[in-house]
């Protein structure tokens, strides 16, 4: 692999930019503060900087549920679990978006987001590497992880999904 697909950290990671000219109102920045000081579900977020994908499920009525929870939603039990998700899923439904991304992704459109199968859970992400028209449903897609370079001085990690090679 060259050079130029490692970033500062050493990880073949893409890297993502919310421009710097911009200044986010905590509410309208779309990826959260992610350490424990800031969220209940920052075990999430430390299994990505790991390379997992994660989601929490119940120990008590085993629900399974995606985005990760701190309270189960079917018996409200607190005692949940993360596990592990699969890295590799199909594509559900897709679409391009063209206006309207969320604060510091205004310059990237038109981009793909879909909803990705990974058997027990359907999640929304984005679609890196991929255009509209090399798409289709029941498509194969795989786990991409992003580092998130902000206004704030917190390392963000955030997860998208690409096609996968068949």
């Amino acid at each position: 692999m060259s050079d130029e697909n490692h970033n500062d950290n050493g990880t073949d990671r893409d890297v993502v930019e919310i421009p710097k000219t911009i200044e986010l109102p905590r509410l309208l920045d779309f990826y959260e503060l992610q350490d424990e000081a800031h969220t209940e579900i920052h075990e999430f977020y430390d299994n990505l900087r790991d390379g997992q994908l994660t989601t929490t499920q119940c120990r008590e009525c085993g629900d399974l549920q995606f985005p990760p929870r701190i309270v189960c939603p079917e018996c409200q039990s607190d005692d949940l679990e993360y596990v592990d998700l699969p890295h590799e899923g199909t594509l559900f439904a897709f679409s391009t978006l063209r206006a309207g991304a969320p604060i510091g992704m205004e310059d990237d459109v038109p981009f793909v987001v879909g909803v990705v199968d990974l058997g027990d859970v359907r999640l929304s992400a984005r679609i890196d590497d991929a255009e509209y028209d090399d798409l289709e449903i029941g498509d194969p897609v795989r786990l991409k992880i992003v580092d998130i370079d902000g206004p704030t001085d917190q390392e963000r990690v955030f997860y998208r999904f690409e096609p996968a090679e068949q």
